[in-house]
């Protein structure tokens, strides 16, 4: 399974598209206000929509598309950004989003939500995604409430402090250690949401459930009410881990989804700490027994529970959801 649409909707606002399609005018592209900028067009109020900027296989350079972009929209009222295809190292003028996103973040006083790299499987494989160093971008960008990274090849991050953030998610086919451990040494006092798509070791995913220590001892990060460690390879550790870990009892929802959760983790879970304070279990795509379903399902009787996607391993051979 990959991921094959676009977002349509993020941080509550409606998605407007702007690419090598949108904010020219072929009949008036010369015709311009003095700074370059082209035509607006039928665009909507830019507090009014998340605004996807992004390029196609060889279109436009993204760097054009972005300085467009700016000419173009008045930034200065975008609250919520996503930032699509980019390009990838073997292209001519690829540019590193990060670099312009930091170059432009006084032209984007009011930004509280940011997504960089929605990139869909026909664009880019997840563990394709070329990236950098984002820690700038919590530097540049110090009002971000939500930030969301799809991608991990070349991803770095380094310990990030933010009293603003509320949601930070990593969207991956293998997120590296290093990653997680940085995010677990992090300074986020205001973080409400976290979820880890931890990948497999083949598409470098190297993370252990000691990096996870530091998230799972409840400390770091007071105000988290969600927690997400999905899409692993030792799904199985991971649920051992989380069964006894002191983080779990302040959560309203956590999620063990899209990895390789066996009956051996759901045993775990079961004889761990009471869940029964959870509005949400996510355990979709498992590889759970008929009979342990029904044991997960009697013993949490008032949480929602889901236990979609029941898949069957291939002779020895069991996978997560998302790697490539």
């Amino acid at each position: 399974m990959g991921v094959y649409e676009h977002l349509e909707e993020y941080a509550g606002l409606p998605v407007a598209t702007f690419n090598e399609e949108t904010g020219v005018d072929d009949d008036t592209e010369e015709e311009d206000d003095g700074r370059g900028a082209a035509p607006a067009g039928d665009f909507p109020p830019a507090a009014e929509a998340a605004w996807y900027v992004g390029t196609s296989f060889s279109e436009e350079p993204f760097a054009d598309i972005f300085a467009r972009f700016l000419r173009t929209i008045d930034t200065a009222e975008v609250t919520a950004l996503i930032i699509g295809y980019w390009g990838a190292s073997y292209d001519d003028d690829v540019a590193d989003p990060v670099e312009l996103l930091c170059g432009a973040a006084a032209s984007f006083p009011k930004l509280k939500a940011l997504f960089l790299g929605d990139i869909t499987g026909e664009e880019s494989e997840i563990s394709w995604i070329e990236l950098s160093d984002i820690s700038p971008l919590f530097t540049a960008f110090p009002a971000l409430e939500r930030f969301e990274v799809r991608g991990s090849q070349g991803l770095t991050l380094g310990p990030i402090k933010s009293e603003r953030l509320k949601v930070l998610r990593f969207e991956s086919g293998g997120l590296p250690g290093h990653v997680v451990q940085a995010v677990g040494a992090s300074e986020l006092p205001g973080l409400e949401h976290l979820d880890l798509w931890l990948g497999e070791e083949n598409y470098g995913g190297d993370s252990t459930v000691a990096d996870l220590a530091p998230l799972l001892g409840g400390e770091r990060f007071p105000a988290l009410r969600h927690l997400g460690l999905e899409d692993s390879e030792i799904q199985d550790e991971i649920a051992a881990a989380v069964a006894g870990a002191p983080i779990v009892a302040r959560l309203e929802s956590l999620s063990l989804a899209m990895g390789i959760l066996t009956d051996q983790g759901a045993e775990a879970l079961l004889s761990g700490q009471p869940l029964t304070h959870l509005r949400k279990l996510d355990l979709h795509h498992h590889f759970l027994s008929d009979a342990m379903v029904e044991r997960v399902k009697a013993a949490l009787p008032g949480v929602e529970v889901d236990l979609d996607g029941q898949e069957k391993p291939d002779g020895d051979w069991h996978y997560i959801a998302v790697a490539e």
